[in-house]
Formats: structure tokens, C-alpha cells, sequence
């Protein structure tokens, strides 16, 4: 992988993954959904797997520079 695609694309996952971590940690801190509609554990779960995986893509991609 060149060094320009992976660093933009390590940055992209870092920043959605950091950022939908924090967001998930806000909502259930403060008891509020993280999905209308949907089971709280399972919304907050999923979001937080979701969140894991795009930093671990992040980091993945930082590692192949």
C-alpha cells in the first residue's frame, strides 16, 4: 500500500472509530439511547463493536506505511 492512501485511510478510520466510541460512551453515561427504537444493550454493544473494529483498521493501516 503506498504511504499517502494509508495514512488518509488510517486517519478516516481512527477519527470514526474514536469518535463513535466517545459518542457511545456519552450516551450510555448518561442513560440516554444510542439507537431509538432498539434494545439499549444491544444498540450500545454494536456501537461499541462497530467503533473497536474502525480503530483496529485505523491501526492497521498505520502499520503498513
Amino acid at each position: 500500500m503506498e504511504s499517502g492512501p494509508a495514512i488518509f485511510a488510517g486517519l478516516v478510520f481512527a477519527l470514526f472509530g474514536g469518535a463513535l466510541l466517545l459518542w457511545t460512551v456519552v450516551r450510555v453515561r448518561h442513560r440516554e439511547p444510542v439507537a431509538q427504537g432498539v434494545n439499549p444493550v444491544a444498540s450500545a454493544t454494536l456501537a461499541s463493536v462497530v467503533s473497536l473494529a474502525a480503530l483496529l483498521l485505523g491501526t492497521w493501516c498505520f502499520l503498513h506505511v
